[in-house]
């Protein structure tokens, strides 16, 4: 505008004008003097508009005082009457010979006198307002004087994950989730204080969302912050414009802690995920929320490693835990404390009174151990907290979560056996089919996990609680009707007296030493009853169970008992009965018929056989085994062939025996017991291959098995392919919704083992070994597996020749002993991508392997691999070769070790170069034994977004490594030899060597 107003000014315009005009009114008017004082109240004029305009672009975001709006306000009206005065001046300008007349009437030269005054004014006072301005916006941060969080602990480390993560461009929301009490609200406070923070944003806001606080109540916490309460109104998405305009064009932070419901940031701040300005950091107990609010990324709060707890605990009590006395009872107290800060902190207050006076110490120490919130500060604190969590679960989720109670905490607890017992106890709701109930309760378990109530493990098919949680859901289970009695390897010797077992519904007393039971129990409420692996329990009295008219689960696996009792008949509920590993139990009475509502029997490693149980044809799942534990040997000449439970199975007429055997009747009695069991949807057969038996009676026990109309899960052995082929031409549900874990030759425990735990329990998986060539059947049940197992195989050269285009189900891939195989994957015969949702790559003992790809490699290919595991593979030279390298966008852990002609872990490329970030998820590495290894990567020139830990063992030949601080942003450790890192050889920048000096952990 100003530019404007200047731009009919100067060369020379009234040059021919007389320099002194009089005036009607007898003035004498200066026409020179006019034309300079015009120029100077133009000139200073501009400098206001443009003070003006600064001030009022903080105006736009913020809400500043009436003053400075008043100002704001003088300025634009000062601004009209200058457009008027320079109208008028062009005006005069255009007319000169009616310059007298003109200036006689309009008395122009005290206009701009007087202009020029409010100018000069409005721009001092204006400099005031822009110095003091500061004072009028809302701070840039309000800080919260945050606890110190160490560098190397794990929470330091989240904060780091959170730093990066704003670096990147791309991402725009941050999720954190984590159980009550892992520090997440101590992260989010440090991160509202960091300096990091502040100078990456202008404007950082931290908000606390109550479990009861209303969107209303949010935007006006927010309104407050930026100073924009004034213009709240009533109307939701109004705020929501408001917050975004004041948002707008500024680099903003908004940390928003305690969700408990997912928040449509749009509705509320006018966030959108193309806002370009403004990120989000949530913090929550529940994953959902944070998968729900579209968070670019999600970070776990795990509770403290043992290391970083103790540390904790020892900075808050103070040197007095270095008393060699005190030292151990309170590193028992840390670990009580399970890791959770919140808990850590309160608990070391309780602890800090009692100074150096060790006996105070081990009471205390018991009293927390009994979880006694009168004594100990912060139990019951921790406790509620929790609570209300919980009180968020639905009924069904709260049933399951109370019901971890009943195992020991921290105790490896089976998937497949809990999602059993919820089902026996009638938690999973409205799913009839064994399948959906599975399907069901796995929906509830991945709820459970997603706010940490259960956890997972190292094993796929493992969950399990920890301390604290189980300490809750006791809690809980004491306020109902029907109490929890939880005594799980407590070491009892004795069965707990009649009055507490009367008031329970649930009893564990799994893991203990009972010798003897009571004759019998009035527990007419009780309805899961656990026993297993009291081994030195070899007798249930008679009339034991003639009053658990209720009884739903009963476990009595791993016992030492004989027999059951005939008032076994009484649970006419039971639904869930285990007898695995009874290794002395042969007999059961005749009146388990009475069990109508059995669903789940396991009699696996049992002396039981099928005939003794071919009345419960109600069955829905049904777990056995081939070998017959009470017996060192099988002999198949006994006429009491009862003793076997597969023999039951098939007509044993066709077992070659001596013509002395009379066989005959009895088997005719036997055969075909298998399909009896019409209502069975799940099978699993454990055999021991070591044996003969199973595979001269394989082919009939499987024709028998194929039978089953209404299997949708099978756990089976073949013994060789042909008895697969046998099972999958002759099947009726093969080609229907069905779950399957099959073996085909023999295997022995560990690789099974190894296996197992790769996967998860709804797997497909196929496992052959001491296999040859390839065959039609391998293809087609391939083409369903997700989990595959092939190891000592001989006659192929690749995991091509079995048709690995049709392989797009696999997930998990496990190679070992193949000596014939050169390649993993063989890429000259197909353009389209092959094993694109495989995640899983562990590979062993290959001797002739000598690439994993070999050939053109198509696009998508290994896309979704995250663990590339290569070990005793001693003709292998390189790890990623030409083009390998640009498909592993997701590849998280790399382990390579014993691999003795290493000699690069990736190759350059022919065509020169990579792109900056191959590896863009990589977050460990691990070489060990590769005495030829020269190279991870010729130089520095890579990105390592996501590398975290490096571990280097027995490479002495590698001298050179390509990271460095600025290019390994997130690494935490380099693990390796002292000499090893002494020979490395470094660029003349010695900042590279001393920056990662102090992550190693060197021995």
């Amino acid at each position: 505008m100003a530019e404007n107003m200047l731009s009919g000014v100067g060369g020379g315009a009234y040059q021919d004008v007389k320099t002194v005009v009089t005036t009607t009114g007898g003035k004498i008017v200066d026409v020179k003097n006019l034309k300079k004082n015009y120029e100077k109240l133009m000139k200073e004029a501009e400098e206001l508009w443009e003070l003006s305009y600064d001030i009022q672009k903080e105006a736009s975001r913020v809400r500043i005082k009436p003053a400075t709006r008043d100002w704001i306000t003088k300025v634009d009206m000062l601004k009209n009457e200058m457009n008027r005065l320079q109208t008028e001046y062009n005006e005069g300008k255009r007319k000169q010979w009616r310059l007298d007349r003109f200036w006689s009437n309009a008395n122009f030269s005290e206009d701009l006198k007087t202009k020029r005054q409010q100018v000069r004014s409005l721009l001092e006072e204006g400099k005031l307002k822009m110095g003091v301005l500061e004072d009028e916006l809302p701070n840039s941060v309000w800080t919260k004087n945050a606890p110190e969080i160490e560098e190397n602990s794990s929470l330091g480390e989240v904060v780091r994950d959170v730093l990066n993560h704003l670096k990147d461009e791309k991402v725009r929301r941050i999720g954190i989730w984590g159980v009550v009490g892992t520090g997440k609200t101590t992260i989010m406070e440090h991160l509202n204080d960091n300096e990091k923070i502040h100078s990456m944003f202008e404007i950082v806001i931290l908000e606390t969302v109550s479990k009861e606080r209303s969107i209303e109540k949010l935007q006006e916490a927010i309104m407050q912050r930026l100073e924009l309460d004034g213009e709240r109104s009533a109307n939701i998405q109004r705020n929501a414009q408001i917050i975004s305009r004041g948002l707008n064009k500024k680099k903003c932070l908004i940390l928003v802690d305690e969700v408990w419901h997912t928040i449509d940031l749009h509705k509320v701040m006018g966030i959108h995920n193309n806002h370009n300005h403004s990120k989000v950091v949530l913090a929550s107990i529940y994953h959902g929320i944070c998968t729900n609010m579209e968070t670019d990324v999600q970070i776990e709060v795990k509770p403290l490693s043992p290391a970083d707890a103790w540390n904790m605990f020892r900075k808050k009590v103070g040197d007095v835990i270095s008393n060699c006395l005190i030292e151990p009872t309170a590193r028992l107290v840390v670990q009580e404390c399970h890791g959770l800060p919140l808990l850590i902190d309160r608990v070391a207050k309780t602890f800090k009174k009692k100074q150096r006076d060790f006996t105070l110490w081990n009471d205390g120490l018991e009293s927390l151990q009994r979880w006694d919130s009168d004594r100990v500060e912060g139990i019951e604190e921790v406790l509620e907290r929790l609570q209300v969590c919980y009180e968020d679960l639905k009924d069904e989720e709260k049933d399951c979560f109370l019901y971890g109670a009943l195992y020991p905490e921290e105790s490896m607890i089976h998937v497949d056996y809990l999602l059993e017992c919820w089902r026996a106890e009638d938690f999973i709701r409205h799913a009839e089919e064994f399948r959906k109930a599975r399907i069901r309760g796995h929906a509830i378990l991945h709820e459970l996990m997603g706010v940490s109530f259960l956890e997972k493990t190292e094993k796929r098919k493992y969950v399990k609680m920890n301390k604290v949680l189980r300490r809750l859901a006791l809690k809980i289970s004491l306020k109902k009707d029907y109490k929890y009695l939880a005594k799980p390897g407590e070491g009892l010797q004795e069965f707990p007296d009649h009055e507490e077992c009367s008031q329970a519904s649930k009893i564990s007393l799994m893991d203990n030493r009972l010798h003897t039971l009571p004759e019998t129990l009035d527990c007419g409420n009780l309805s899961t009853l656990f026993l297993q692996r009291n081994k030195d329990l070899s007798v249930i009295p008679q009339l034991f169970f003639q009053s658990m008219c209720s009884l739903r689960v009963l476990d009595l696996q791993g016992t030492g008992i004989a027999f059951l009792p005939s008032s076994i008949s009484n649970l006419v509920v039971l639904r869930g009965l285990y007898l695995n590993s009874c290794i002395h139990l042969t007999k059961v009475p005749s009146e388990i018929e009475a069990l109508q509502h059995l669903e789940v029997l396991d009699i696996r490693g049992s002396g039981l056989n099928l005939c003794q149980i071919q009345s419960l044809i109600w069955l829905k799942c049904l777990r056995i085994s081939l070998s017959n534990c009470s017996t060192k040997v099988l002999d198949i000449r006994r006429t009491d062939l009862n003793l076997n439970p597969i023999g039951s199975i098939i007509q044993w007429r066709r077992v070659v025996s001596p013509p002395s055997v009379d066989v005959g009747n009895h088997t005719q009695e036997q055969s075909e017991i298998i399909s009896r069991f019409v209502s069975l949807e799940e099978l699993s057969i454990d055999v021991d291959s070591s044996q003969q038996l199973w595979e001269t009676v394989a082919e009939e026990a499987i024709e028998e098995i194929a039978k089953l109309n209404q299997v949708t899960s099978l756990r089976l052995y073949f013994p060789r392919v042909d008895h697969l082929r046998l099972f999958v031409t002759k099947s009726q549900v093969w080609n229907s919704p069905f779950t399957f874990q099959f073996s085909v030759g023999y295997e022995d425990s560990t690789y099974s083992q190894i296996f197992e735990s790769l996967h998860s329990p709804r797997y497909n998986s196929l496992k052959m070994v001491n296999g040859e060539g390839t065959d039609p059947v391998i293809s087609e049940v391939l083409g369903k597996t997700h989990a595959f197992g092939l190891k000592n195989h001989r006659g192929v050269s690749s995991l091509s020749d079995f048709d690995i285009e049709k392989m797009n189900h696999m997930l998990v891939c496990l190679l070992e002993g193949c000596n014939k195989v050169e390649t993993i994957i063989s890429g000259g015969g197909t353009m389209t991508r092959v094993l694109e949702n495989l995640e899983i790559l562990h590979v062993n003992n290959m001797l002739r392997l000598a690439s994993i790809w070999n050939g053109f490699v198509p696009d998508g290919s290994l896309g979704q691999l995250t663990t590339l595991a290569l070990i005793k593979c001693p003709e292998l030279k390189k790890v990623f070769s030409n083009g390998m390298i640009q498909q592993l966008p997701q590849l998280q852990h790399l382990r390579v070790e014993e691999c003795h002609q290493m000699e690069e872990i990736i190759m350059e490329p022919e065509n020169g170069g990579l792109e900056a970030n191959p590896l863009p998820r990589l977050m460990t590495l691990v070489l060990l034994d590769l005495p030829t290894l020269k190279s991870i990567w010729i130089d520095d020139s890579l990105n390592w977004p996501s590398l975290r830990k490096i571990k280097i063992s027995a490479c002495s030949m590698l001298k050179k490594l390509p990271f460095k601080i600025e290019n390994a942003t997130r690494l935490r450790s380099i693990e390796g030899q002292n000499s090893w890192w002494e020979a490395l050889e470094w660029t003349e920048d010695v900042a590279i060597k001393q920056g990662l000096e102090r992550l190693c952990i060197l021995n």
